[in-house]
């Protein structure tokens, strides 16, 4: 084989490497010790909702709300 593979080769199992260790240290690192995912997870609120409006009238509320618009108009 010609240096060139073998360097090609070398770098590939590195990578490998790399990318199958990465995941496991990560997870031995927070599944063993809850108290990091807490720290991690705990300080960034993902979901903000804005405070509640008010809320639209009931549809009995704009019946009664069309009928006195529909009499102040009649009764002009």
């Amino acid at each position: 084989m010609s240096s060139i593979g073998t360097s090609k080769g070398i770098l590939e199992i590195a990578k490998f490497g790399v990318y199958v260790t990465v995941p496991i240290v990560l997870m031995y690192a927070f599944a063993n010790n809850s108290k990091n995912l807490q720290k991690f997870m705990g300080n960034k609120s993902y979901v903000v909702y804005p405070p509640e409006g008010p809320r639209p009238p009931s549809p009995e509320e704009l019946r009664e709300m069309a009928r006195e618009i529909a009499r102040k108009r009649n009764s002009q």
